[in-house]
């Protein structure tokens, strides 16, 4: 069973008023963020109060096996950016304000993932060591996966530096086709052309205007999973920007920084 969650719904009185706030920020009370897990929890599994089991998250690639089942006394605090388990009857769990959240499931071997991938986790391929990861532990092959990546920001609103642009055309042959450059409008060139003309030909001069670039998290994400050997039946993505639909989601860059976070949970009901 997995769950994504949105903003609404919650007890938090900041980020607008009856926010589900799962993340402990700075703005918010620990007793409200206890009480919106607590009600997300019961949502996903129908009313058991499963433990959470999420990672201090860091942009990383570090996946972390949960092979055993922890006492409630013992919870290390573990950095990384996905966990994997079979274990039943806990949810792993992964906070996102804008960065996607991605779950994996094996029905076949009974085995789970979550992962955090914003684009510096997406550049060192946590997609594809997340399925790397789940054969190593569990022997789930890709034939036998389904991924669903849940809502974060999207291609028409993830603006980056030409820096991102370069690293992963340092790092993908397909670089190319997960960005798009949009260059801003001129007003003062489109209302008076003439005092732009020059005497050079057409072609050998560019008018400086500057450049948006934009990153689509999204297929970069979807292209891993492929390389690593998922069709493209076995993989479900959102289709909600947190930029755009900030009234339903969180999203860190919409709201300059000040905002909740949203939680991706994935677990394995005992029994079944």
């Amino acid at each position: 069973m997995h769950g994504f969650s949105t903003r609404q719904g919650g007890c938090s009185r900041k980020y607008g008023g009856k926010a589900l706030n799962l993340g402990y920020t700075p703005e918010d009370t620990k007793a409200a963020v206890e009480r919106n897990r607590s009600a997300f929890i019961a949502a996903v599994t129908g009313g058991d109060d499963w433990p959470l089991e999420d990672v201090r998250q860091v942009h990383s690639d570090l996946i972390w096996p949960r092979p055993e089942p922890l006492s409630p006394e013992v919870q290390p605090v573990l950095t990384g950016d996905g966990l994997v388990t079979q274990v039943p009857g806990r949810l792993l769990a992964i906070r996102t304000a804008d960065c996607l959240p991605l779950l994996l499931v094996d029905r076949k071997r009974r085995a789970v993932g979550a992962f955090h991938a914003g684009w510096r986790g997406t550049l060192k391929r946590i997609a594809e060591k997340g399925v790397g990861e789940m054969r190593r532990w569990f022997g789930s092959q890709p034939r036998d996966l389904q991924a669903a990546i849940g809502p974060g920001i999207h291609g028409c609103c993830y603006e980056v530096g030409e820096e991102v642009r370069e690293q992963f055309s340092s790092q993908f042959a397909y670089a190319d086709e997960l960005f798009s450059v949009e260059k801003d409008s001129d007003p003062i060139r489109e209302r008076y052309p003439l005092l732009f003309l020059v005497a050079r030909a057409p072609g050998h001069i560019e008018p400086f205007l500057p450049v948006k670039i934009k990153l689509d998290l999204v297929e970069a994400n979807r292209r891993q999973l492929l390389a690593a050997g998922l069709r493209p039946g076995q993989i479900t993505a959102s289709p909600l920007c947190t930029a755009c639909r900030s009234d339903l989601l969180f999203s860190h860059r919409a709201e300059n920084g000040g905002t909740g976070r949203m939680m991706a949970v994935i677990g394995i009901r005992p029994g079944t």
